[in-house]
């Protein structure tokens, strides 16, 4: 049977069966990897962990927005998370259906809202009163009623990084419970919408059952309490953050236990459930490929310097995100030290491990960046005016370039240069 995602066989890295190292020999480095099988293989786990509780389950976009990746969410009957009107167009461009779209984030401007109301997205996810009166106006020009769930702050603590958490009282996102009631009432009374939910999201990467319960157990108390006041709740999203694995010491959530949990909690409630996996789906499904340039020996440390950088992969120094890394191919005989492994942009955040024991490497050598799925290439950059790298996705033993590299011409055809100064 072929194993889904990335494994070592005799020494050397395979994805979905194809040897790594083929891959960035024909393709370069730095390079994306996805293992299709393995995020396709994730999407289906996690339909099945939450059957009981019969979701829509929609992938959020912007773990990671490859068109190719996108295909398979489509082909496997899911919906998509979206926060922009990019996000809505990568969406609809590879069939995703608008009625299972929903449009959340707390900064829609007047034209991706209005952009959303034409192609018919399912629901949006509003975080403020103006917000919900910029929809109401939007909806009443283009003659539509849109349906709305409102996001509300549980006050619950998640144990994640700093950067990640939303659902306490010093993030700007959602209403805070203990006055939302008095939010609902109002946004209710606008026109051209259809207040049909509410929606929670407490944090990314968790990896706890814990906050979940207590957060839907908040949550829950809160729906029954707004239908007494007339207010009927049909839709309650559960967001997203469901974490993974990232340091080999480290338990990914437990899908199945937190199921369970959310059904026992949400039974007799009588709402569409709504999900927004992103991470847990794509991050394990991705690797960063990267080649040796030199290896530095320092006083006090030694550098491995890879071709790689964090214009490519910003998450270590972005989140202090921990990802293993390890050679393409192991040799034998050779011994393990604890380096640095950095990247060449002019930054000192410009890292990927610190103090790790990595086998020894040679300039020309290739590694592996493990766990990078989810929010990689979604965040990259062009600084250091470094071009985009390519992506490739393996399925089925193939293997796809899904983006190609770009060119310094790339880097400056949308610049206009001023014919004055000439």
């Amino acid at each position: 049977m072929e194993r889904k995602g990335f494994s070592k066989e005799n020494g050397k890295m395979l994805c979905d069966s194809v040897p790594v190292e083929d891959l960035v020999r024909e393709y370069g480095t730095p390079l994306y990897i996805y293992s299709g099988g393995l995020f396709e293989e994730n999407l289906l786990r996690f339909k099945e962990a939450f059957k009981e509780l019969s979701p829509l389950i929609c992938y959020s976009v912007k773990s990671n927005s490859c068109g190719a990746l996108l295909q398979l969410v489509k082909q496997n009957g899911l919906g998509a998370d979206i926060v922009s009107g990019g996000e809505l167009y990568r969406a609809l461009r590879v069939g995703i259906p608008a009625d299972s779209i929903v449009f959340a984030g707390v900064g829609k401007t007047r034209s991706e809202i209005e952009e959303a109301l034409e192609a018919g997205v399912y629901l949006f996810n509003v975080e403020s009163i103006p917000e919900a009166q910029e929809i109401s106006e939007a909806a009443g020009k283009l003659g539509k009623t849109a349906r709305i769930a409102i996001r509300v702050n549980p006050d619950v603590k998640a144990d994640t990084h700093k950067h990640i958490t939303t659902g306490t009282k010093e993030n700007k996102f959602g209403i805070d419970l203990e006055v939302a009631e008095k939010y609902f009432q109002q946004i209710n009374e606008l026109p051209h919408l259809e207040l049909i939910g509410v929606h929670c999201h407490i944090g990314s990467q968790i990896t706890d059952v814990a906050p979940y319960v207590n957060a839907m157990k908040r949550v829950v108390r809160f729906v029954n309490m707004l239908r007494e006041e007339g207010i009927h709740i049909k839709v309650l999203n559960l967001g997203g953050g469901y974490g993974v694995a990232y340091h080999p010491e480290e338990n990914p959530l437990d899908l199945i236990t937190l199921g369970k949990e959310l059904k026992k909690i949400l039974e007799g409630l009588d709402c569409q459930i709504i999900m927004e996996p992103g991470r847990f789906i794509s991050a394990p499904a991705g690797i960063l490929a990267t080649r040796v340039i030199y290896v530095k020996e320092g006083i006090k440390k030694t550098f491995v310097i890879i071709d790689g950088a964090v214009s490519e992969f910003i998450r270590p120094v972005l989140y202090d995100g921990y990802h293993e890394v390890e050679p393409i191919q192991d040799k034998q005989g050779r011994k393990n030290k604890v380096v640095d492994v950095v990247g060449p942009i002019c930054e000192s955040g410009d890292f990927f491990a610190k103090d790790r024991e990595l086998q020894e490497v040679q300039s020309g050598e290739y590694l592996a960046v493990r766990d990078t799925g989810a929010y990689g290439f979604a965040m990259a950059s062009n600084y250091n005016s470094r071009p985009f790298v390519s992506e490739v996705v393996v399925y089925d033993r193939n293997h796809y370039l899904v983006r190609q590299k770009n060119t310094y011409a790339d880097l400056v055809k949308d610049e206009i240069l001023v014919s004055e100064w000439q």
